[in-house]
């Protein structure tokens, strides 16, 4: 039998206020709300292009480093639009040595969320922060 295809299916974080939440994600990156299951505390699952996220509440913190990563089409207007509504986590935009860029917001429940794109206008931005390393290190955008 063949290897089988390794791809990610769904990313799960903590939501205070899973309404507030949901309406966020369907907000700043267009996702719908799916269907779902009963596990017995409250959950709401969006569509991410092909794949899912899922909000969940449970008497936890969001971890303050561990984030997920979202594209968008224009980094640079999605950068002015957050800066404006105050949720940036740091004021810089990073370019990748291979090529890529990435900035970092939060949700409204602390959850750390890395957006990429693959450029971006310095006019609006700033000058990105180029990292070091591998020039082959890249995001696969």
């Amino acid at each position: 039998m063949a290897p089988r295809e390794i791809a990610l299916n769904h990313v799960s974080v903590h939501a205070e206020d899973l309404e507030v939440s949901a309406r966020f994600y369907e907000e700043w990156f267009g996702m719908d709300r799916l269907p779902t299951p009963d596990f017995g505390y409250p959950v709401v699952w969006l569509r991410a292009g092909d794949r899912q996220l899922h909000l969940f509440h449970l008497d936890v913190e969001a971890p303050k480093n561990h984030h997920f990563a979202v594209t968008v089409d224009d980094l640079s207007a999605f950068y002015a639009k957050a800066r404006e509504a105050g949720i940036l986590d740091r004021e810089e935009v990073r370019e990748f040595p291979g090529g890529g860029f990435q900035m970092y917001i939060r949700d409204p429940a602390g959850n750390l969320v890395e957006v990429d794109g693959r450029e971006v206008d310095s006019t609006v931005v700033g000058a990105p922060v180029r990292l070091g390393g591998s020039p082959e290190a890249k995001l696969f955008l």
